[in-house]
């Protein structure tokens, strides 16, 4: 959801590697990850600034789970095995994938204008496809531009229990200018995301959850999977989401954070289909390699969804970053992988699946405002990457 900002305490973070380290599970072999590596890789993120990390490791031959630092900081309680966490952006593949299912059906139409589907409701409708929303190629301004309030702790405490519907989300992009012309440029937008779980009501009569749920919880047995609408708690087991806010003064390299608050509860229907859902690891893990081994979508519409274009903003963080119909690619040590990360208050995750979705990860820490520790190495990429990494190459 949020745009990638780059924080605890040292002592915070020292003790929860120590604390934590006995508790990854895997029985090494030469098919399974190095558990000690990926500790070693979660001890790290800590540093960066995280409160808490937990991580799985999805493979045939089991999985591997891993957790570093604090669930809660003030308790010194580690991040529950089977932490509940809001996946923010990551809830993008779950619809895109929905709407896929759509387009195998002939239900919607890929290079369709979204006015056919949504008459009058979206500046420029009937030059911007479907596919260009689901590719973040529509041109259409990102309406979390007109809610600065999101940004700020006082902003935030006013607003954090308060509805959005759809149709106010996408007033606030339309009172922009576009960005581009629809087709020649990319630019991540979460009014597209919006438009398409609009889309998937039009076309079905049901709420874009529903079919959600539907489509993809349910026949995967995503239990622990939910769509919380305006509900603004987590089920339990869950950490606490810390958030910091920028300070005066504050810049794209140092936002000057002030102190974390609890900021796990909130309405989250000012994400809607952009970045609503609830999950964990494991159910992560199996939606991934679900859908990546074709469980979820026909061969023709799985090759639609790995049709991408370049995502330069990306690329600083996740080397060779491309992005398709919701869901990125990037190169790494073992080849091309497979993601969506999202960022929502109090909560970062990110994930990896390799080409033929035989192995994943899913990384979860509990803040997505993170302040590294001094003496911290300065990053050249994503604060998860190194763990997914060694988590995805046997």
């Amino acid at each position: 959801m949020k745009r990638l900002i780059v924080t605890v305490a040292a002592t915070a973070a020292l003790l929860g590697a120590t604390a934590t380290s006995a508790h990854a599970t895997a029985r090494q072999d030469v098919h399974r990850p190095d558990v000690h590596q990926l500790q070693a890789d979660a001890d790290a993120i800590l540093k960066q600034g995280a409160p808490g990390v937990i991580a799985e490791v999805s493979t045939p031959q089991g999985r591997t789970r891993i957790r570093a630092g604090f669930g809660n900081t003030e308790t010194k309680q580690p991040v529950p095995w089977g932490a509940h966490f809001r996946i923010g952006s990551f809830t993008k593949t779950f619809v895109a994938t929905t709407t896929l299912q759509l387009v195998g059906e002939g239900k919607v139409a890929l290079d369709a204008p979204v006015e056919k589907y949504l008459p009058g409701t979206v500046n420029n409708g009937a030059h911007i496809t479907v596919r260009q929303l689901l590719q973040h190629t529509s041109g259409l301004p990102d309406y979390l531009a007109k809610m600065p309030f999101l940004s700020t702790e006082e902003g935030f405490q006013a607003n954090r229990y308060r509805t959005f519907t759809p149709k106010q989300l996408v007033a606030l992009s339309n009172e922009q200018k576009p960005l581009f012309a629809p087709g020649t440029s990319w630019q991540y937008s979460n009014t597209n995301y919006v438009l398409v779980g609009m889309i998937i009501e039009k076309v079905t009569g049901d709420d874009w959850r529903d079919q959600v749920y539907r489509r993809i919880i349910r026949p995967l047995g995503l239990r622990n999977t939910s769509l919380p609408r305006t509900s603004p708690g987590l089920p339990s087991p869950h950490a606490v989401g810390y958030e910091r806010f920028p300070g005066p003064d504050a810049t794209e390299t140092d936002p000057k954070y002030g102190e974390p608050i609890d900021a796990t509860e909130q309405n989250p229907s000012w994400g809607e289909a952009a970045g609503e859902i609830i999950s964990t690891t494991s159910d992560g893990n199996r939606f991934l390699r679900a859908l990546l081994s074709g469980q979820l979508l026909r061969p023709a519409q799985l090759a639609e969804m790995k049709k991408t274009v370049p995502a330069k903003p990306f690329e600083v963080l996740w080397p060779g970053a491309r992005y398709g119909l919701g869901l990125m690619s990037s190169t790494g040590p073992c080849g091309l992988v497979w993601s969506h990360g999202g960022d929502i208050m109090g909560f970062r995750t990110r994930n990896g699946v390799t080409e033929d979705g035989s192995r994943s990860v899913v990384v979860s820490l509990n803040s997505d405002s993170l302040k590294p520790e001094p003496g911290a190495p300065k990053l050249d990429q994503d604060v998860a990457l190194q763990l997914i990494e060694d988590g995805l190459c046997a």
